[in-house]
């Protein structure tokens, strides 16, 4: 059995009581949480102590939605002619990249990017995966570079027919079966499928078969762009989440990401099914695209979630672009602030609750023991009424000094101890120049 013990730190719990602790503490045993608060520290005998210094503790971050696969693609301009919609964004630069990926592609650009989201404060990313190239057991590949940090996943390939009639269905069962038989609780899995206008019924219908049997939910791209919602309506008569709802995929464990162009009713749709539908506000901004109606489908009783979309693995970045887009939207600066931070803080971890076994997001008695120390001292007062300032206008810029990932330390005094970081950004480096050679 292993122990930690941090002392000396304002911690910060989002427990049900939104309790704060000045000079607490918080004592970890093997993954989970056992005390927090102003206990007597000379009750326990920890293997490591570490003195925050009067800095900032919380719980881990949670992204709910990434594409870890898109991190070679910063800095990239594609051959050819220039995207001016989003369906040539398809076409001309994700669909290009993500089909010259090989099996070390996808296991670094995991790692690379799950480096900087624990050095960023997040413990618990739930990706979204493609390679044609090498689709088969690619799942592994990330799930490896997921291990080797030491977070939480949970993964999924995307399925859709634009190189082959169901590509990625055989994987996501195959992934699927591995954790139901093999798993340890550190990663989990939904099926995943692209978007309704790159799946014909045919596969629609296996995606659903296949997962409904496994017992699984579904990640899925719904109407983040109006061709979504014409394709579909023109090729099979339906609205977007109609169609997904009528072969059953819609449920407590579904997550829909952005629905941008989904109509209330549909968004009534979400609430009486009880699936989840998860926000990318930079993501659809820096497309061109409409940002998904937070107020109206927190209005309408959906669990909404707040993800990156592989823009970055800095997750507060998010909920400030969220409530600053809603204040712009609406023309209201009365708006959005206390909404964005609190689907940051308090739906991520209910999302990720309905998905794993180990509960997380709250630093209380019971919790997966997933931990972070920033470099923040504030200085203005910190309380649970003000801390949603800090989170946006301090935490987002602090360094994450200590991330503690199922009760083993990941970040160090800011360094990943037990990976050559800077030798695995070199190496990064040099690996995205040979990626977009073959970019054609």
């Amino acid at each position: 059995m292993s122990s930690l013990l941090i002392t000396n730190a304002q911690v910060v719990t989002l427990d049900d009581e939104s309790r704060i602790f000045e000079n607490g503490s918080v004592y970890i045993e093997d993954m989970k949480i056992v005390d927090v608060g102003n206990f007597d520290i000379e009750s326990y005998t920890p293997d490591r102590t570490i003195d925050a210094e009067g800095k900032l503790v919380m719980p881990g971050l949670i992204i709910a939605h990434h594409h870890l696969y898109s991190t070679f693609a910063r800095g990239f301009t594609p051959p050819g002619p220039a995207a001016t919609n989003f369906d040539e964004n398809l076409r001309f630069l994700w669909w290009k990249l993500d089909s010259v990926l090989d099996t070390d592609d996808v296991y670094y650009s995991a790692l690379l990017a799950l480096m900087d989201a624990a050095l960023s404060g997040c413990t618990t990313v739930i990706d979204h995966h493609a390679s044609p190239a090498c689709c088969d057991g690619s799942l592994d590949w990330v799930e490896r570079a997921f291990t080797d940090l030491g977070l939480s996943g949970c993964l999924c390939y995307e399925v859709s027919d634009r190189n082959r009639r169901g590509e990625g269905i055989e994987e996501n069962e195959r992934y699927i079966r591995k954790l139901q038989e093999f798993g340890d609780g550190q990663m989990a899995a939904l099926f995943g499928m692209h978007a309704s206008m790159t799946l014909s019924d045919e596969t629609l219908q296996r995606c659903a078969a296949i997962g409904n049997d496994l017992g699984t939910g579904f990640h899925v791209h719904a109407a983040e762009d109006r061709i979504d919602v014409e394709r579909t309506k023109d090729q099979y008569g339906k609205r977007v989440l109609d169609r997904f709802h009528d072969v059953g995929i819609t449920g407590e464990k579904t997550i829909f990401v952005h629905g941008t162009h989904l109509e209330a009713d549909e968004i009534d749709l979400l609430h009486e099914t009880g699936s989840m539908l998860v926000s990318n506000p930079e993501s659809n901004m820096n497309n061109g695209l409409p940002v998904s109606p937070v107020l109206d489908m927190l209005d309408h009783g959906v669990l909404v979630g707040l993800g990156t979309d592989g823009m970055s693995s800095h997750v507060i970045s998010q909920a400030r672009a969220m409530y600053m887009h809603l204040r712009t939207m609406r023309q209201d600066p009365t708006l959005g602030f206390v909404e964005a931070c609190e689907i940051l803080l308090k739906n991520n971890p209910r999302i990720c609750n309905r998905l794993f076994a180990e509960p997380r997001g709250a630093l209380a008695a019971g919790q997966l023991a997933d931990v972070v120390i920033y470099n923040y001292v504030p200085f203005t007062p910190l309380n649970a009424d003000t801390f949603y300032g800090h989170l946006l206008f301090g935490l987002g810029f602090s360094r994450v000094i200590t991330t503690v990932a199922r009760g083993n330390i990941v970040v160090d005094n800011g360094d990943i101890p037990h990976l050559d970081e800077n030798g695995v950004r070199a190496f990064c480096t040099e690996r995205a120049s040979a990626i977009w050679s073959r970019i054609r």
